[in-house]
């Protein structure tokens, strides 16, 4: 898919949870078809497989959009660049598209201009051609513009889905010109069943995955829902040419009940 939000395409395949021969074959299965956008991190423990599988496709590097994550254990100044060249030798290439800080620091141990510039230095080096932030609240997003400018953040990649819209969060993104990347946007598949969802989806003859992918791309979210089966990889990848009416939009609007699936204790910031 060669469609772009800011630098980031609005479309790709995330790997969360998928491991082993899986995750080979959902990114394997998920080229095929035209995906061009691959989301992994270190914690994920996939980053060999995925390498693995996007080395066999055949696929030039230079048609790829690839993201990986720095766990938190990681983010200090003289971990974050060795860390990077690891996941480099496990995906089998020379650079990412974006590398994103996963989550804060805990209880902030680590000083986030500390890995900010550990970031931009891995960017001059050309190991990592943009950077960013992932579950940032608003209180950190503001201290990383301070540390680097907005301009230099390429998005936050935050929890959104129709029953969680952090207006106050996706608000003060907006302002600063920073993109946001939505992960969990079917909500673990529980938005799969919403009478709403479906109600747009059979009126529509789409699934209610395509709805609510079709929803946060609208929003200006770009998204990166995973699956290992080939029929929902296919059917996922249609909802970047799907348009919601005004109306419908808002009915996904009206959904939003602030209902969070992720919030690790001792990683999860105060959100906002």
């Amino acid at each position: 898919m060669n469609t772009t939000t800011n630098t980031i395409p609005s479309f790709g395949l995330g790997t969360f949870r998928l491991q082993g021969q899986i995750v080979i074959d959902a990114v394997r299965q998920a080229l095929e078809l035209g995906y061009r956008h691959i989301d992994t991190a270190q914690i994920y423990g996939n980053e060999a497989e995925v390498g693995q599988a996007i080395a066999e496709s055949g696929v030039p590097r230079d048609e790829l959009f690839v993201t990986t994550k720095i766990w938190t254990e990681n983010l200090g100044a003289d971990k974050l660049a060795p860390s990077l060249h690891e996941s480099l030798r496990k995906l089998r290439m020379d650079h990412v598209d974006l590398t994103l800080i996963h989550w804060p620091s805990p209880a902030g141990a680590v000083p986030l201009a500390d890995s900010l510039h550990a970031l931009q230095a891995a960017q001059a080096q050309g190991h990592t051609r943009h950077i960013g932030v992932s579950n940032f609240n608003v209180k950190l997003l503001q201290q990383a513009i301070d540390v680097v400018g907005a301009q230099a953040i390429a998005t936050n990649q935050i929890e959104l889905h129709p029953y969680l819209q952090s207006p106050k969060l996706v608000g003060f993104a907006r302002e600063q010109g920073i993109h946001l990347t939505s992960y969990m946007t079917l909500a673990y598949g529980k938005v799969l069943g919403d009478a709403v969802i479906v109600d747009i989806a059979q009126t529509r003859g789409w699934t209610p995955a395509q709805v609510a992918l079709a929803w946060a791309m609208q929003r200006g979210f770009a998204v990166i829902p995973s699956s290992t089966r080939r029929e929902n990889l296919q059917s996922n990848l249609l909802a970047p040419t799907l348009r919601l009416s005004d109306e419908e939009m808002a009915r996904v609007d009206a959904l939003d009940r602030g209902e969070r699936m992720v919030s690790p204790a001792g990683l999860a910031p105060a959100w906002d």
